[in-house]
């Protein structure tokens, strides 16, 4: 059997070695655009910022790696098109530019994301950058380093995390957001408002519910940005406005989102039974709603490309769903979501009510203890947990996983109250914080009356 593989990312990574180690005798050809696999884009500030002196750690696997198992890998090619009729890819070798033309009997398309690209006047001076693969990182580490003030557009996860890693190396740091908050797909205001806090102690300069209009430059270099609301000398920006799905190849050949987003069912085939995909390309089972939505993060990739692997040949072993759960380490602050929050609840239509609690993570009679804020959210009627998030210096994230679970197998606010969790003074505190959100939930329901 020929597998054609296009993209080797995460999902891509795990898809490939997966299928090579469960089917052997099959012929595997990877096609990647880039020179290097398995990039793990979430520690990409972690290296910008020093924090990661070997970049090699940031990969997981390796071209040699892979090739190793059996797989062909064509490193550096482009595919133009691809023929679902005939099952045939059409690529390009982007070092030679030989054409080259291969058969498949099974495609998967982990072709991943691709950073927007604001149609914004300036965009093509230099030292305006994007941050998402290697090569990106590399370039922000040369420019960044005769770089005086950087300023970052777009505030979500990447966005804050590259505000942090310049700020430390010593840098005059602006970020310029089209929402009124930083964050504000991740976590509701009452977490976003001391995550700013932090930042502004820091002398970062939060220009927020501003929408760029154009950057300006002298001699093809930047000099300032400008907004509906102000200029901003600056002498580097990254873009970090969000991720679309790469999926130009299949579009009209396959069922999708209306954002582009590859539907799969619960086995990662798409309406083409010849062709799977999994990752950034892909909308997923998101539990919370019971419906799919876009949520390009590392976790979801590496699952549905390994379950591609399992369900190859037939139907084996089915998704079951995601959360959309992610964690966040910015200064000294630790924070982690899932599920939904009030505010994407808002956005999609869905009933929430919430309950919020702050805790010390220990008892007081330790040494130290730090405050826990917690936010659980419900639906009203069946009581089911659809999401958490959670803020502390203490790192007390993994509670989001425990949730994550939670939301997954339909545990209720009320079921929450009293889950068994250990107690011991050094980690937690008699009645854990995750019971308390229950029983604080819990009070508000009607008790029978006394006769």
């Amino acid at each position: 059997m020929k597998i054609a593989v296009i993209g080797s990312t995460h999902a891509g990574t795990a898809a490939a070695t997966n299928i090579a180690n469960l089917y052997p005798e099959s012929t595997i050809t990877v096609y990647e655009r880039n020179d290097n696999v398995s990039f793990l884009s979430c520690g990409l500030a972690l290296y910008v910022g020093g924090v990661v002196n070997d970049p090699q750690g940031l990969f997981y696997s390796s071209p040699e790696k892979m090739r190793e198992l059996g797989i062909t890998m064509k490193m550096q090619h482009d595919v133009k098109e691809i023929d679902t009729d005939r099952q045939l890819i059409h690529a390009s070798n982007l070092v030679t530019g030989e054409s080259v033309t291969d058969h498949y009997d099974k495609l998967v398309m982990t072709t991943g994301s691709q950073a927007i690209t604001p149609p914004i006047e300036g965009m093509n001076l230099d030292n305006v950058l994007f941050a998402k693969n290697y090569n990106q990182a590399n370039t922000i580490i040369e420019r960044a380093e005769q770089a005086e003030h950087v300023t970052v557009v777009g505030a979500g996860y990447i966005g804050v995390e590259l505000v942090e890693a310049f700020e430390k190396g010593g840098k005059r740091v602006t970020l310029i957001d089209g929402a009124d908050r930083i964050l504000n797909k991740y976590l509701d205001p009452e977490f976003t408002d001391d995550v700013e806090a932090d930042f502004r102690t820091r002398n970062i300069e939060l220009a927020l519910s501003q929408t760029v209009e154009r950057i300006e430059g002298q001699d093809g270099s930047v000099k300032s940005v400008i907004t509906n609301k102000g200029k901003y000398e600056t002498d580097l920006v990254i873009m970090c406005v969000g991720f679309r799905p790469n999926t130009g190849l299949l579009k009209g050949k396959v069922d999708m989102l209306n954002n582009g987003a590859i539907k799969v069912n619960d086995y990662m085939q798409t309406s083409d039974p010849a062709i799977f995909a999994a990752g950034d390309c892909c909308a997923v089972k998101y539990n919370p709603t019971e419906g799919y939505a876009y949520i390009p993060l590392a976790t979801n990739a590496v699952r549905m490309g390994t379950l591609v692997a399992r369900n190859l040949i037939e139907p084996t072993i089915a998704n079951v769903g995601t959360q959309g759960t992610s964690g966040l380490h910015i200064y000294d602050l630790n924070m982690a979501s899932t599920g939904l929050t009030e505010t994407s609840a808002c956005l999609m239509g869905t009933h929430v009510k919430s309950v919020t609690i702050e805790d010390n993570h220990r008892p007081n009679f330790m040494p130290t203890a730090e405050n826990v804020k917690l936010k659980v959210s419900f639906d009203p009627d069946t009581r089911r947990i659809l999401g958490a998030q959670v803020l502390s210096k203490a790192d007390v994230t993994q509670s989001i996983n425990t949730i994550s679970v939670g939301i997954q197998h339909g545990m209720t606010i009320d079921e929450l109250a009293f889950v068994d969790f250990f107690f011991q003074p050094h980690f937690n505190q008699p009645w854990n914080f995750l019971n308390k959100a229950g029983l604080e939930a819990n009070l508000s329901v009607k008790q029978p009356e006394l006769v």
